[in-house]
């Protein structure tokens, strides 16, 4: 996608979730010439005010000037809101975003694991489903309704050196789709301007499909992370460990293929993958690290969800979140 429209159909964007994916995608759409604001609050909302949104690509710094609040309603309604916090803080989000929609308001979803609007018009029998694992009483369905919805899944490893100062290390890309699976006139101008502002876009033809691909890979080695505090050189390198995985896996995969995401690689094949990254710190692992609330949920729980509506029974992944769970509600992060 190369087109770029010179009407600059997004003009005014809100961040909702200045952290380290937020930030990135916020600085890129303010070199784009959007007018970017940002929902902050404490230490993030003062670095932005004193600072600007800054981010970092090998030794440089840039620094993008960006309006920021916290409280949306001082914002007002924006063309485009994305929407990149953490699961947990999704129904905070909900309870506050009211201000920042109009009644033409893209949300732009960047976030990991599985979303609430997932079975909206998609899943085979199951599509229409409320996933309670996600949206337990159904409030986020009600504050942003699946018609304002495009879904993105981030292929990009960014962290937050400090409040507002967001260190991008590599991977440049989003996988964007309308949860219909239609390519609209909106999700090709969407496409466009995060084009022209330097990121990798790419329109999925389904974009559950890519939801689930990267959940197949990361609600593994996330949980085993916060149980384990391991690297995922050392996970993956671990026989045992990865056999447990494994197993996980063609869980997910068997589900996957009952609501229309099947998945053809083997569990190996992705464990090649991810062995080759090296030693990391899952983002798991850094919200133990940092105290911040982990989203099981949204990775596991709602995998078994979809395996009881299903009915693939799912002992492997029940074992991790049993484990992972305990640890985390030790640990006064769930």
């Amino acid at each position: 996608m190369t087109e770029y429209f010179e009407d600059k159909p997004f003009p005014r964007v809100g961040i909702y979730g200045a952290g380290a994916i937020g930030g990135w995608i916020g600085a890129a759409l303010a070199h784009a010439g959007c007018n970017v604001s940002v929902v902050a609050r404490d230490a993030t909302l003062a670095a932005l005010r004193q600072h600007g949104l800054r981010v970092q690509r090998g030794e440089q710094v840039t620094t993008v000037q960006v309006q920021a609040s916290d409280d949306p309603a001082a914002l007002g309604a924006q063309d485009l809101v994305v929407v990149a916090v953490k699961a947990p803080a999704l129904a905070g989000v909900a309870r506050r975003i009211a201000p920042l929609l109009g009644e033409d308001t893209v949300v732009l979803t960047a976030m990991n694991g599985v979303p609430w609007w997932f079975l909206d018009g998609f899943g085979s029998r199951f599509a229409g489903t409320r996933l309670t694992s996600v949206d337990p009483d159904g409030e986020i369905a009600r504050a942003i309704a699946t018609r304002h919805v495009i879904g993105c899944v981030v292929h990009a490893s960014c962290a937050l050196r400090s409040p507002g100062f967001v260190h991008h290390r590599f991977g440049n890309g989003l996988i964007i789709g309308e949860p219909s699976g239609e390519v609209t006139p909106r999700v090709r101008r969407l496409a466009a301007l995060l084009t022209h502002a330097g990121i990798e876009a790419r329109i999925a033809e389904q974009i559950q499909k890519d939801c689930w691909y990267k959940l197949w890979g990361n609600m593994t080695v996330n949980p085993i992370s916060l149980l384990t505090g391991a690297t995922t050189d050392l996970i993956m390198g671990d026989e045992l460990v990865r056999n447990f995985i494994s197993s996980i896996m063609l869980e997910a995969r068997e589900i996957g293929a009952r609501i229309g995401v099947p998945i053809a690689e083997r569990p190996e094949d992705r464990h090649a993958v991810t062995m080759k990254l090296g030693a990391f710190k899952t983002s798991m692992l850094q919200d133990v690290e940092a105290g911040r609330a982990v989203e099981l949920d949204a990775l596991v729980t709602a995998v078994r969800e979809l395996g009881q509506l299903t009915g693939v029974a799912t002992p492997y992944t029940d074992a991790l979140l049993g484990l992972a769970r305990l640890r985390a509600r030790g640990l006064g992060l769930y």
